[in-house]
């Protein structure tokens, strides 16, 4: 059975089912990421936690991130991209439960590494599974869809939160993501593996029945053509090539703007920002947790905003633009928190929450992932992704674990005083690194890296790799 898209190309019910299963697993990745926020006010209060031990439950999510984003990819090789989905589903559901029932601190944080871990191999599968399986009808919109559902599951955690505030009850606002986690499981079970992948193996009847079953219109032959050569293309890669030239520059440039996306500060306000309002003098919970879902909604915003500007106006114009919105956002924290304007709330310190995450999501939230896969040739890519979320998540778990402290030890003006330099440096690293990439060839793009981060000549490029005389110096 098929329908028929707008384009009027069909497409099958698996690959529907692969859309929904999709845009569920990024609700349940958002969520799991951004209920902490609210439960933290009252698992603080139950378990007398002091500031080093609630960043603790929060970096602890982080460490495991790392330690499944590590072992991802030679899990999808092995057993799968599909079988790896499961383990992430049944991962989710477990160890949010398991979260929920906890009496201490201690196996508190243990079961949430474990989630952690669950969500470090949803970082790397998921997309993997997606670009592989997706019918090229809808493999667009299910690369907006996942994004947009990711900030979307962000968003309804603020909201359970603040619906489950005035009971404290902390242990539902962890443990309800297991309800779709274990209803996706039922679908996610009965997908197909990736065409890529049974060819990996040897199975090539499986990948043209796959092929033929997700994307009804497509020339199956063809595609198992493209998908052999494209494999080909990826063969004799090695980290070690990544660290020389001619290609160390741009290691150097993705390992810095993953980690500059995270220490500039994103996910002090994601954890965090429930605590943040108190600061600021906030009271009661329509406050202190429906304020923060106003600043989701936002970004929510900001991401569709970046996702439709980004092949109009480029990728430098909406990083900076970003970044500015966030060193703005900052500058007001500080006068905020420096004239001591806390009593019953500030309004202009929500703006700049609000600022500031929108500003995130529309520039560095929305982009980085583009440069990851631009970067590098096709033999490099997988290497050059890799690497990029090693350095994010990396910076992930310092600003968790001492937001908190700093904020405590030093105040929230020189705290914010701190990320407002990181910005302002990732500012102009972007301005001197960051090539504009719009509307140009991977294999150009490849040549910009190649001839020592600058655009070739015009001659240069004329005689290039994709012959193309649009390429300007």
């Amino acid at each position: 059975m098929t329908e028929h898209t707008s384009t009027g190309r069909a497409t099958s019910s698996t690959g529907w089912k692969i859309a929904v299963a999709a845009a569920t697993l990024g609700v349940v990745y958002g969520y799991d990421i951004g209920n902490i926020s609210g439960a933290l006010l009252f698992i603080t209060e139950e378990m007398e936690l002091s500031p080093l031990l609630q960043g603790s439950v929060t970096t602890v999510l982080v460490a495991g991130n790392i330690v499944g984003a590590l072992i991802a990819g030679k899990l999808a090789t092995v057993i799968g991209r599909q079988k790896s989905l499961v383990l992430v589903v049944l991962g989710y559901a477990v160890f949010s439960v398991w979260s929920s029932l906890t009496t201490d601190v201690l196996w508190l944080d243990i079961s949430r590494f474990f989630l952690g871990v669950s969500i470090g191999l949803s970082l790397v599968v998921s997309p993997i599974f997606l670009a592989e399986s997706a019918p090229t009808a809808i493999r667009g919109a299910l690369v907006v869809g996942y994004q947009v559902a990711t900030v979307s599951g962000i968003l309804l955690a603020y909201l359970v939160d603040w619906a489950l505030a005035d009971s404290g009850n902390w242990r539902l606002m962890l443990g309800l993501s297991a309800v779709p986690s274990v209803l996706i499981l039922f679908l996610v079970v009965r997908l197909p593996d990736t065409p890529r992948w049974y060819l990996m193996r040897g199975r090539r009847e499986e990948a043209r029945a796959t092929l033929r079953l997700v994307d009804p219109a497509a020339d199956a032959d063809r595609k198992l053509a493209e998908i052999s050569a494209d494999m080909a293309a990826e063969r004799g890669g090695n980290l070690a090539e990544m660290f020389r030239k001619p290609y160390s520059i741009a290691t150097m440039f993705v390992l810095a703007m993953g980690f500059l996306v995270q220490i500039t500060g994103i996910n002090a306000i994601t954890y965090y920002s429930p605590i943040i309002f108190q600061e600021m003098g906030f009271e009661g919970y329509a406050a202190i947790l429906g304020l923060p879902a106003v600043v989701q909604a936002a970004a929510l915003v900001a991401t569709v905003g970046s996702l439709v500007a980004v092949d109009r106006l480029g990728r430098r114009p909406l990083l900076l633009g970003g970044i500015t919105t966030m060193m703005l956002a900052s500058a007001m924290m500080i006068a905020v928190f420096a004239t001591g304007s806390l009593g019953g709330g500030s309004f202009w310190g929500f703006v700049a929450i609000l600022l500031f995450t929108a500003g995130f999501n529309f520039g560095f939230g929305s982009m980085v992932w583009v440069f990851a896969s631009e970067s590098f040739p096709a033999r490099l890519r997988s290497f050059g992704a890799s690497l990029l979320l090693a350095s994010n998540l990396v910076a992930n778990l310092i600003v968790a674990q001492l937001f908190l402290p700093l904020m405590e030890g030093i105040g929230g003006a020189a705290t914010f005083a701190i990320f407002l330099a990181l910005a302002a440096f990732s500012w102009l690293f972007v301005l001197r690194f960051a090539p504009e990439t719009k509307g140009r060839s991977l294999e150009s793009i490849s040549t910009y890296w190649e001839n020592g981060a600058r655009w070739p000549s015009r001659s240069t490029a004329d005689s290039g790799r994709d012959g193309s005389r649009r390429e300007t110096s």
